[in-house]
């Protein structure tokens, strides 16, 4: 693998773990970045960021991540960052790669609605587990529009296949943003 990678879908799609499987399993210096770690250092005033009055707090969480991840990918290192990143969110990743010459792939995990609230609720308590959010955060990725090719179908699949099948793409550059 080489650059950023992005690992995205609803919360128990399996971001983390496939993502932890891609960054241990890496040949060369990789940094697993996950979006949880951002939000929960906001120790005071942290709004869930499923819900809508989160928005500002939000753009500020991922112009920190972002840059996170470009700072990372500039000192030579590829970068596996694994989170609730919508399309709506790419566009900073996008003018990061521009400016810093990086290459960007983004990746969503979309297993079915009944398997994603399964997982979720297998969970830890500090996880999400709120049926209803993970409903509407599942229903978000659920039409992806010209980046419905970045799409896998992981219902079945065990997280070292889905880690498998994210080199692949990656490898092979089908899911490339820049």
């Amino acid at each position: 693998m080489s650059g950023e990678v992005v690992v995205s879908g609803a919360p128990g799609a399996g971001k983390s773990t496939v993502a932890q499987l891609l960054a241990t399993g890496a040949e060369r210096p990789t940094v697993h970045l996950a979006t949880d770690q951002f939000f929960d250092a906001i120790r005071t005033g942290f709004i869930p960021p499923y819900l809508p009055e989160s928005e500002a707090q939000n753009d500020v969480v991922v112009d920190a991540y972002v840059a996170a991840a470009a700072t990372y990918a500039r000192g030579g290192y590829d970068v596996i960052l694994d989170g609730v990143v919508g399309p709506w969110y790419l566009p900073p990743f996008r003018a990061a790669a521009a400016r810093d010459s990086l290459t960007i792939s983004y990746v969503v995990l979309r297993p079915t609605l009944d398997a994603t609230i399964t997982r979720a609720q297998a969970r830890g308590p500090e996880a999400l587990r709120d049926e209803e959010a993970i409903t509407g955060l599942h229903k978000a990725f659920a039409d992806l529009g010209s980046l419905e090719r970045h799409a896998l179908d992981t219902t079945n699949q065990p997280p070292a296949t889905t880690a498998a099948a994210v080199r692949r793409a990656v490898a092979a550059g089908t899911h490339r943003l820049h």
